[in-house]
């Protein structure tokens, strides 16, 4: 039996983009190519075919807003911000994630 690793990461990047996604906004209103740069840089590979399905989504629910920016290169950008409803949903997810990962090590740990 050949367990693909990579496979595996694939899935659990898919699990967490959003989270990453809300967490790089929260610090500063981006652009989409900005977040793509930030989460390469992360190693957390994401294409624009990925991010901005999970944008639109996150947007139509309240998590994110975004207004129209001239650019010095080029057409003008959608830059996203977090909504105060997104701020909230963000620290939950927060909470959530630390509990996780305190499990995780819980049962690595033989705990």
């Amino acid at each position: 039996m050949t367990v693909n690793v990579d496979n595996i990461k694939a899935q659990m990047r898919k699990g967490i983009l959003e989270y990453c996604i809300l967490s790089i906004i929260s610090r500063n209103d981006a652009y989409a190519s900005s977040i793509i740069a930030e989460l390469k840089a992360a190693e957390m590979i994401v294409v624009e075919g990925t991010l901005y399905p999970l944008l639109t989504r996150q947007k139509n629910q309240g998590l994110l807003t975004y207004r129209w920016e001239e650019s010095p290169q080029g057409p003008p950008r959608k830059y996203y911000s977090i909504t105060e409803k997104g701020r909230a949903y963000l620290d939950q997810l927060d909470i959530a994630w630390n509990e996780f990962i305190a499990q995780v090590q819980h049962i690595r740990n033989g705990q």
